[in-house]
């Protein structure tokens, strides 16, 4: 692991965000060529649904991959390009990455998308007003996000949103699974159950949810939250270091666009942690 660390901070002090969009696009591409190629389809034991599902062990996978597939395209064209020829490369990604996004019935990325294309956009039009009024925008703008999630709550908006893509309020069935994940936390707080020790055979409890979820093969699993998979396996250590990697990275780049000179690079990397950060529950 330190050797991936290694390899992730010397890329980011090498690699530019114009040469990582595109070979982001060139991997995105083939990984959908192979993905439609293997055509796998996989039933959700959640939602109990059939879905595409292709070369990964799930549609959120798949879906994700496509996600980020329109998201660099867009950004790609907008930022990046450089003449004609930017449009004639990103054409096949952006067909492709759509079908997949929509055959494989991703909810998640299906809402997110459209979601971080518009932030980037406000983002966008940020760099026509000074320093000073980007601050105070980003705070209005915070504030007003804090107010709306609240009234959504509070109305039951959230549950219209979630029947739009099929989902209840258990987000079929999620719930559930992250109260059992926070209970089987609270039995080792501090450092949890050990990295990846608890998705083992013959481990009681693990056992016991593949027995619900009718998972057959007794093997893989998730507790579909970031931040639930590592309070258990790591405790609050592991979940809070976690948190705060995530959130450093996204302040760190929303800070350099709206308090320092804006750069068309920091707008597209806040939309890659924003996508990472909503893919995390």
């Amino acid at each position: 692991y330190l050797s991936h660390i290694a390899c992730a901070y010397v890329a980011a002090r090498t690699v530019s965000v114009r040469t990582l969009t595109i070979g982001a696009l060139v991997g995105i591409f083939f990984v959908l060529i192979y993905s439609l190629k293997v055509g796998a389809y996989s039933e959700d034991v959640l939602d109990g649904t059939y879905n595409f599902v292709g070369a990964f062990a799930s549609k959120n996978q798949i879906g994700f991959v496509g996600s980020l597939g329109i998201y660099f395209s867009v950004v790609f064209l907008a930022f990046l390009r450089r003449g004609r020829l930017s449009f004639m490369l990103t054409v096949p990604v952006v067909l492709l990455s759509a079908y997949v996004l929509v055959v494989s019935h991703s909810a998640t990325s299906m809402a997110s998308i459209p979601a971080v294309l518009a932030l980037v956009a406000l983002l966008a039009m940020s760099k026509l007003l000074s320093r000073r009024y980007r601050r105070v925008i980003f705070l209005i703008g915070a504030g007003m996000i804090v107010v709306v999630a609240i009234v959504a709550l509070n109305l039951g908006l959230m549950d219209f949103v979630l029947g739009i893509f099929g989902k209840d309020s258990t987000l079929t069935g999620r719930t559930y699974l992250w109260e059992q994940g926070w209970n089987a936390a609270m039995r080792s707080p501090i450092l949890g159950v050990g990295y990846a020790a608890y998705w083992v055979q013959g481990f009681a409890e693990a056992e016991r949810l593949w027995n619900e979820f009718y998972i057959t093969t007794r093997t893989g699993f998730h507790f579909h939250n970031t931040y639930v998979e590592a309070l258990v396996e790591l405790g609050f250590t592991g979940a809070v270091l976690i948190s705060l990697i995530m959130l450093r990275t996204l302040f760190g780049h929303i800070a350099a666009v709206v308090f320092k000179t804006w750069q068309a690079e920091s707008v597209v990397l806040i939309g890659v942690m924003v996508l990472l950060l909503i893919r995390s529950f």
